[in-house]
């Protein structure tokens, strides 16, 4: 062919890792998804199109669908400028309190106290099982959550302080007493939405439009969700293996201040065989973020 061999040996080295690197490109493909893949699938295959069973839950004609950005909140800082971590869609019939109930976030199944001395007596219950005061803020008005006998008005302490700065007199109400159509709102606008006394979200008004037939019909799956954000759950420090269940401060066995531990490396680092506490430490039970993925 004409070809010296120095350059013949060049061509074949430029093919040999031209077919290497071919070769590393497809062990890349995977051939199944990952859960968060397969519940986004799962989520849009249930919502488009969806009719109900029984046609008293279908979405009358003319029905109105908000699109709710619920943000991250202030605690998270790496996000709480741009991130939505959940999008929902309501019904202009529906009540405010319907929204509440589907925004979910790891400070409702915090559980408050310190454990280190007998871990086995974490109590069962979460945080909003016990505090369940919660309000929005639309437009210079506290829509609070009274449902229930053991629900206080949180936005108290906000409206005194208002008062000793000349602010305008802010109005209250029960959210579960008020529809989406009672409000005037802005699309792109930042409202408020707290709960568990100073968790705050901003959520934000992203679309309003009529319900059409590739929605989904049925009444009873609203608030819908249609987005979650994927967040890293958070491994033990110890054996990089399991998603952290303990929480420690001032604890002279962790390798970092505070530090995670799963389980099982709590248990075997800081106590002996007979349950006894070693050393002194703080230990918290620890809910992990991704817990929603």
């Amino acid at each position: 062919m004409g070809i010296e061999p120095k350059t013949l040996e060049e061509l074949k080295s430029i093919c040999r890792l031209r077919k290497r690197r071919q070769d590393y490109k497809e062990t890349l493909t995977r051939d199944t998804v990952d859960r968060h893949e397969v519940y986004a699938n799962e989520m849009e295959m249930i919502s488009v199109g969806k009719k109900p069973d029984n046609l008293r839950d279908l979405i009358p004609e003319g029905e109105i669908i908000l699109t709710f950005n619920i943000m991250y909140p202030i605690l998270f800082q790496r996000f709480k400028h741009v991130r939505a971590y959940q999008t929902l869609q309501v019904l202009g019939s529906q009540k405010l309190s319907d929204l509440r109930d589907a925004i979910c976030c790891v400070s409702d199944l915090q559980v408050f106290g310190e454990f280190s001395n007998n871990p086995d007596m974490v109590p069962q219950f979460i945080s909003k099982d016990h505090y369940k005061s919660a309000f929005f803020f639309f437009n210079g008005t506290f829509f609070n959550d009274t449902r229930f006998p053991e629900c206080q008005d949180i936005s108290t302490t906000t409206q005194e302080w208002a008062r000793t700065r000349d602010f305008p007199e802010f109005k209250t109400a029960k959210m579960e007493d008020t529809s989406f159509y009672d409000l005037k709102m802005k699309v792109g606008f930042p409202y408020l939405y707290t709960h568990q006394g100073d968790c705050e979200h901003v959520v934000i008004l992203t679309d309003v439009r009529l319900v059409h037939r590739d929605d989904c019909l049925d009444i009873k799956l609203y608030p819908l969700i249609t987005h979650k954000h994927r967040v890293v759950t958070r491994k033990c420090s110890v054996c990089h293996l399991y998603i952290s269940r303990w929480i420690t401060t001032n604890d002279a066995f962790a390798p970092t201040e505070p530090c995670l531990f799963c389980d099982q490396c709590f248990r075997m680092f800081h106590y002996d065989d007979e349950g006894n506490k070693l050393g002194d430490f703080l230990a918290y039970a620890y809910v992990d973020p991704g817990t929603f993925n």
